[in-house]
This record gives C-alpha cells, structure tokens and sequence, in this order.
C-alpha cells in the first residue's frame, strides 16, 4: 500500500478510539480524491493488514465499519484481511471521486469480499442523505421501508449502492425480501441535515440482515 493509505489507516485507528471521524463534503469530494472504508459483516473481529508494513486496522462487532480513508486516485491498493486463521487478499483501485466499502463476508470456515463503489452525487444540505444496498443473494428483491409503512423507500437494490435525499426525521426501517418482511425494525434515529447514512443487506445467522452505519471520513 501507498504511504497515504498507511498514514490514513493509522489515522483511522486513532479515530475509531476517539470517536474523532468528520462528516463527509456536504457538496463531494475533489475530482482528485477517492476514498476507501472496510465493513465487517462477519460475526468475528476482522483485521485488515496493509501490503509491506505493519499498519493495521481492526473492526469488531460493536465497531464494525471504518471511517473512509482517502486514499490515492486510480492507485493500486493492496492488503490482507485476517480473521481467525483465515484470510483473503484486497487488491483494487479507486476512481476520482469515487467511494469504496470493501465488505468482508463469512464463507465456509473462509471469508470472501465484495466490494460496493458509489460516485457521490449533488447534496442538499438541508436533508439527510441515505443509501442502500444488497450483498446477500437470499434476500430476492431487497426492499426498504418506513416501518409500519407499505411505500418503499428504495426497491430492487443491488450491490450498487442506490441514495436519496430524505427530511431529517426519526426514522426506523423495515428490510423487506421478496415482498415480505424479514426481522424486526431498526431504529436510525434522528437522522441529521448535512449527514449521510448507508443501510447494506448482508448475511445473517437467521438470514439476511440490515447493517446500519454513519458515513464519516477518518479525521
């Protein structure tokens, strides 16, 4: 891995201890920045290890998702990731402007990852900023909605990652497979003007699952 990205994984670290992340751009990024996050979907902690160097970050259950780490434009970005004597080899470039998560999923007593890749788009900054998606294949259809609600806030999801603006209201969501709903509601909480969210589908022990995060980038 490039020095900037061992730098940015250090910082990441230091932030994921002091709760020190920033909010992304309110309006994105500059044509020459790219960012990277890593999300652990499975239920063990994750260590990522950077390509040639000791740099590491870990994500366990109760911090499960990274900061966004700028990270060189259309550079390849190479590292491990370790669970538990099992282990899988990231190897990807980001384009300008571009947002990464590199997922990482249990498979087998192996992991697998999948990475997700959005281009920011206009923001108002007035609303909430929420996004969706699907890595799990047994949730046919993938759905999110208000709970107690029967509009879809997005619909058909897939690996790419579909964003809408939303009021900054309370807001708990209902995931919803093939027309009916799969566990219970999970809370957001009062989503924030200015802020961006993402919401991922990912496999579970009883099925398919919602992950919820705050997109923030390493300060």
């Amino acid at each position: 891995m490039g020095r900037a990205l061992l730098l940015s994984i250090a910082c990441a670290v230091c932030a994921g201890t002091a709760h020190a992340d920033i909010a992304l751009y309110p309006t994105g990024p500059s044509e020459d920045s790219a960012f990277l996050r890593f999300v652990n979907a499975t239920p063990a902690a994750l260590q990522l290890v950077a390509a040639g160097s000791s740099a590491s970050l870990e994500l366990k259950a109760a911090n499960s998702v990274s900061a966004y780490l700028p990270v060189p434009a259309g550079k390849a970005i190479k590292g491990t990731l370790k669970q538990a004597g099992a282990s899988a080899e990231v190897a990807l470039s980001i384009a300008p402007g571009e947002f990464a998560s590199v997922v990482a999923l249990p498979e087998g007593k192996g992991l697998r990852q999948v990475v997700l890749r959005e281009q920011p788009d206009d923001f108002n900054g007035l609303k909430a900023s929420l996004a969706f998606a699907s890595i799990d294949p047994r949730c046919a259809n993938a759905s999110l909605r208000p709970a107690g609600r029967t509009a879809d806030l997005f619909k058909e999801a897939g690996t790419t990652p579909q964003r809408r603006s939303i009021n900054p209201v309370k807001l708990s969501v209902q995931l919803v497979c093939a027309n009916a709903n799969v566990g219970t509601p999970v809370d957001l909480g009062e989503l924030q003007a200015g802020e961006r969210y993402s919401v991922l589908v990912v496999p579970g022990a009883n099925g398919p699952q919602l992950l919820t995060t705050t997109d923030t980038l390493a300060h």
